[in-house]
């Protein structure tokens, strides 16, 4: 961000970053200490190449209300029963349990193999 300090001094930057590969996703919001700085940000930087890449340089917009609705609430309720899948516990079998798999590893694959 030292690059834009020759608008004018920069109180904040932000660098979000992809949520599964933790790179940068290309764009930061950077906060100057007036309006006057910003626009002159704008001004100079706007369409500017820095590292082979040109800038694009503007003022961040408010994001629009959701048209949707509000999002439900996630419901992390927590696992039941002394097994945590909410089956008896012990060695019975539970019929809350579809992912365990039966039978041996072979069986398991000649399965997939015939879906």
């Amino acid at each position: 961000m030292q690059f834009l300090s020759a608008a004018g001094r920069v109180v904040d930057a932000y660098l979000p970053s992809d949520r599964e590969t933790g790179r940068p996703r290309g764009f930061a919001f950077v906060e100057f200490s007036s309006e006057a700085e910003a626009a002159a940000a704008i001004r100079l930087f706007n369409e500017r190449e820095l590292g082979g890449r040109t800038l694009k340089v503007n003022a961040a917009e408010a994001r629009p209300p959701r048209t949707d609705g509000p999002r439900p609430p996630r419901s992390f309720a927590p696992p039941s029963g002394p097994g945590g899948f909410g089956g008896g516990g012990g060695n019975a079998p539970s019929r809350e349990r579809p992912f365990k798999a039966k039978g041996s590893r072979r069986g398991l694959r000649a399965r997939k193999r015939s879906l």
